[in-house]
């Protein structure tokens, strides 16, 4: 798709967003703010990890996200005897001696991690190069990923034996953590109703995966004012304890606060959250929307937050409240 200017580029992506968002909901009954945030970092170009209990339908989200935007999908069950090439893939002898690289299941436009904190360290750190290189090296040889490509990571919160917690260098690499929590009564009702019948629906393609590069790159031309920017490393820089720039919630409950990585996401995040709502830069606002799911797995609560039940959200609503801009 080529467009006489960027306005009429944002509108052409809030008009798929939308045909994207009703296609979805086709399949996945309630959980709108969840399908939003998850479209979000895809339009964005980012990673997101998914934590709920079992039965939420993260699988089916995932895989429903990928029919409607048209891309190849990927699905790797994490357990621990996982090694790294059931990841990345492998090389083999072929019929002629020589080496050949088989592929692994990373070659892929849409990959769901399923239960990633499942898998030791050494299989997670597979992923990592994937992430932030788009590509994977084996043997000396970097082989490139399929363009546009994303990972969306799942997990459970409740189970912690035979888990694996992931490091916050790769919590890092994930634009958003998304909570998943338990429909509303009526909408168990439409599921329970949906999913006990013959009839089966399923997402329509909208969009190409093309055209979302073509959106990614979008997103990323849109201007932002410098006040927008300031606000959202203030508000990361507030979550960073003993620092001149700390909360008195970062230095009461925290041991450690979100890095650099966390402002550009928030930008990046706010960007994205602007076009979709059909405005062509982002405010304030825009980054308060984002700022929860790009913070919660940035920072490190104490003993004292544990012991208090402060959660992640509570001290990132109380920081936000606070930021002057």
């Amino acid at each position: 798709m080529i467009y006489d200017n960027d306005v009429k580029a944002v509108d052409a992506l809030k008009a798929n967003f939308d045909k994207i968002t009703a296609e979805i909901a086709k399949v996945i009954i309630g959980q709108g703010d969840v399908v939003r945030s998850v479209l979000l970092s895809v339009f964005s170009g980012g990673h997101c990890l998914l934590v709920g209990v079992p039965g939420l339908a993260k699988t089916l989200l995932v895989n429903t996200i990928a029919d409607a935007l048209g891309l190849q999908y990927s699905r790797i069950q994490f357990t621990p005897d996982l090694m790294p090439s059931d990841i990345t893939g492998s090389e083999i002898l072929n019929e002629k001696r020589e080496f050949k690289f088989i592929k692994g299941p990373v070659f892929a436009n849409i990959i769901l991690a399923d239960e990633i904190n499942r898998t030791p360290p050494k299989t997670q750190s597979a992923l990592l190069e994937a992430m932030q290189e788009r590509c994977v090296t084996v043997s000396g040889t970097r082989n490139k990923l399929p363009e546009p490509f994303f990972v969306l990571a799942t997990q459970n919160p409740i189970e912690q034996e035979g888990t694996y917690p992931l490091p916050e260098a790769q919590l890092d690499r994930f634009m958003f953590m998304v909570n998943l929590d338990y429909p509303s009564i009526d909408d168990e009702i439409s599921i329970v109703t949906s999913t006990t019948s013959s009839a089966t629906a399923k997402a329509e393609t909208v969009i190409s995966a093309d055209d979302l590069i073509e959106f990614q790159q979008l997103v990323r031309r849109i201007p932002v004012n410098e006040n927008v920017v300031r606000y959202a490393v203030n508000v990361a820089a507030q979550t960073r304890p003993n620092t001149p720039a700390a909360s008195v919630m970062a230095n009461k409950y925290l041991v450690w606060g979100a890095g650099p990585r966390a402002s550009q996401y928030l930008i990046l995040g706010a960007k994205a959250h602007a076009a979709v709502s059909g405005k062509y830069s982002p405010d304030v606002e825009d980054v308060k929307a984002v700022a929860p799911s790009v913070l919660r797995h940035r920072i490190v609560r104490n003993y004292k937050a544990e012991a208090e039940n402060v959660t992640d959200d509570i001290i990132i609503a109380e920081i936000l409240k606070n930021v002057k801009f």
